[in-house]
Formats: structure tokens, C-alpha cells, sequence
């Protein structure tokens, strides 16, 4: 192989990586919070809770809405799991 022609191969997978870079980033993309929040909601008024778990996902949720309107999905994703992690879900 040639000089150029290992160049023209680094240049193309190099090229092929940069492509490719933003696909995987989107495929890791936390899910919408507001979806997540509806699912926690649902299970919310389903799940038997004593007052004091209650008053928690009460918290929990609270701060999940703040993060998901300051547009901060994984951080609102994390707070409905460990609201859904104290129901049982």
C-alpha cells in the first residue's frame, strides 16, 4: 500500500466514525421526562402507600416536574425512578 492510499483510508474511517458519532449519542438520549411522568402518575394512583412513602414520590415528583421543565430530562428520569423504586415498580 502506498503512502496515499493509507492516507485516503485513515481520511475515510476517520470520516465514517465522525458520521456516526451523533447516532450513537441520540441512541443513549435519556427518554422524554414527560412521558416517564405520566408512567410514574399511573402507577402513583394505583400503588398502596403509607403517608410518610407517599409524602416522598410527593417530593420526588415535585423536583422530577422543576428538572423536566428546566428541560433537564435525566435528571427528572432519575427522580421517577427512585419514585417508582419506592412503590414497588
Amino acid at each position: 500500500m502506498t503512502k496515499r492510499n493509507v492516507i485516503r483510508s485513515l481520511s475515510a474511517a476517520f470520516f465514517c466514525l465522525a458520521a456516526a458519532l451523533p447516532v450513537v449519542g441520540h441512541a443513549a438520549a435519556a427518554r422524554p421526562c414527560e412521558d416517564v411522568l405520566k408512567d410514574m402518575r399511573t402507577a402513583k394512583a394505583s400503588a398502596n402507600l403509607t403517608p410518610d412513602a407517599k409524602s416522598k414520590v410527593d417530593a420526588l415528583e415535585a423536583k422530577a416536574v422543576e428538572r423536566c421543565n428546566a428541560d433537564d430530562d435525566k435528571r427528572a428520569d432519575a427522580f421517577l425512578q427512585e419514585a417508582m423504586t419506592l412503590m414497588g415498580k
